[in-house]
């Protein structure tokens, strides 16, 4: 067995055995991977590299948007939705207009919902650690659990 057929046996496992949190977690993690790999080809002028990262990066931009369960917070669901979907349109205009600056205001983007959702991680973990059940657990206000971003950086709300 090659070394690249025990990653994706790796691969497989690990997603299989992963739950809902964490295959979200993955997902994030894929689509920063890939943007900073577009961002790269971008930078080099190597095209095909740019196009291989950016459209992966859209693909999961895209799963991200259709794995969600619009009917247990719809109102959270589509400001996610707005905000993954402007992403995606930068994604496309920083590849018309080559443009590695406008794939780093995604990759902003996506450093701060992955931070955002390790946080709810973390705290979904200690409620269940301490036995409240999601039922009455008092719920997260959106962008009440991110922390405040870095010097430099203009802080983000899916709130509007």
């Amino acid at each position: 067995m090659s070394v690249q057929d025990k990653a994706s046996v790796y691969l497989r496992s690990k997603v299989f055995s992963a739950s809902p949190e964490e295959l979200r977690l993955m997902l994030l993690d894929g689509a920063l991977r890939f943007a900073r790999q577009g961002r790269e080809g971008l930078a080099t002028k190597n095209y095909e590299l740019s196009f291989n990262g950016l459209s992966s990066c859209k693909n999961i931009l895209l799963e991200l948007v259709t794995s969600m369960k619009v009917e247990v917070a719809p109102e959270l669901c589509a400001k996610l939705r707005a905000l993954y979907m402007f992403m995606y349109s930068r994604l496309i205009d920083a590849n018309l207009e080559k443009s590695p600056e406008i794939v780093d205001e995604v990759v902003q983007l996506l450093e701060y919902e992955r931070e955002t959702w390790v946080l709810l991680m973390q705290r979904l973990e200690a409620e269940r650690a301490s036995g409240i059940s999601q039922e009455t657990a008092t719920p997260i206000p959106v962008g009440a659990a991110a922390k405040p971003a870095p010097a430099g950086r203009t802080p983000l709300s899916i709130e509007g």
